[in-house]
């Protein structure tokens, strides 16, 4: 048999809560809670929750709060520790790269695409689970597909420590009753939009009237979803180092803010430390962005491109305080951050992975 093409999808089984017991073995089996500094009734949000916290519906981008009212009694709460899952996510794909024939392109800490071309995926699969394992300790899973967006939601059948196929072959037999919001790419908005054209499955995304979802969702979005109607998506596999796109620094404040004083003063401090980042690289700065939350819980975003690149501190800190002027003087902040874009090097490739740094 010729051997044929194949995308595995690579995702670290609770990653972060998963390294955080190796580092402090007596909290196996407790449900484990990690996010901002790890206080329990903080203003942040969960970075991650063990399975065992999963059973008491704690999850990521849960309050802090909520998860503390959800928490059993030994609940164990930690703060993030980037440095760490930053370098054990190297091993992990240092150990993935050992893979013969086998082309890595890494889309997070915790997850990556495998490309290889044979007639057993199913034995590659094993094969690189085995490898993480001896390299780490920890467990993953693998989704096998034929392109990359079924090889990521297969992902989501084999958990944890398995591996389930998902190919053109079975498609609506796994996927055509599930809801949209199960496809990778389709969240609760764009579900939401696609309900009140009747399109609640993916097999009614896949038979809608292509027109009216470009109608909807413009001439690239609206293709793309009904794309995913059927499971289509990139089959390629690049491992060309990725190149930031952009730096960010954000905070989540213990107290709202409630002047104009607060407010900027804390945007001059974002944006300095978001310019200094670049500013590491040797690349100008071209667009400025900047996120709000208001009190209680809602955020928006605003952003614009340069008139001109930036190499300065100053002018880019400036610009981040112009921009601030469509901020909503009325209402308290209770989160701020700055993102700055640069201008891409020669060669680069940008990927939507921006560094944010900060309390989160």
């Amino acid at each position: 048999m010729t051997p044929v093409p194949w995308v595995l999808h690579v995702d670290m089984d609770q990653f972060i809560a998963a390294v955080e017991v190796l580092r402090h073995p007596e909290l196996a089996g407790r449900p484990l809670i990690v996010g901002g500094t790890g206080a329990p009734g903080e203003r942040a949000v969960v970075s991650t929750a063990s399975y065992e916290a999963r059973a008491y519906g704690i999850g990521s981008g849960m309050p802090m709060k909520i998860a503390l009212r959800r928490a059993p009694d030994d609940a164990v709460f930690l703060p993030v520790d980037h440095a760490a899952y930053e370098q054990v996510s190297a091993q992990v794909m240092a150990a993935l790269r050992t893979l013969p024939d086998v082309v890595v392109e890494i889309i997070g800490w915790d997850e990556c695409f495998l490309g290889a071309t044979t007639n057993d995926p199913e034995s590659l699969a094993r094969a690189a689970q085995q490898a993480v394992l001896d390299a780490t300790a920890l467990q993953c899973t693998v989704g096998i597909g034929d392109n990359k967006v079924r090889a990521k939601i297969a992902t989501g059948f084999g958990k944890p420590r398995g591996v389930f196929r998902l190919t053109d072959a079975n498609w609506f037999d796994v996927m055509g009753e599930r809801e949209t919001r199960e496809l990778w790419g389709i969240g609760a908005r764009v579900q939401s939009r696609l309900a009140d054209h009747g399109i609640r499955s993916v097999r009614e995304l896949a038979d809608a009237d292509e027109a009216e979802l470009v109608a909807e969702f413009g001439p690239t979005m609206g293709v793309w979803y009904h794309g995913l109607g059927f499971g289509r998506g990139p089959a390629v596999v690049d491992d060309t180092p990725w190149v930031a796109r952009s730096h960010s620094r954000e905070t989540t404040f213990p107290q709202n803010l409630s002047t104009r004083d607060e407010i900027d003063g804390a945007l001059r401090e974002l944006a300095q430390a978001a310019f200094e980042d670049c500013a590491a690289e040797g690349r100008p700065v071209v667009r400025v962005h900047l996120k709000v939350r208001y009190a209680p819980f809602e955020t928006r975003t605003l952003g614009h491109k340069l008139p001109a690149p930036v190499s300065s501190a100053s002018e880019f800190v400036a610009a981040a305080l112009a921009l601030s002027a469509g901020l909503d003087g009325e209402r308290e902040v209770r989160l701020l951050g700055v993102r700055a874009e640069m201008a891409m090097p020669e060669g680069g490739v940008p990927v939507d992975r921006t560094p944010v740094r900060g309390r989160i």
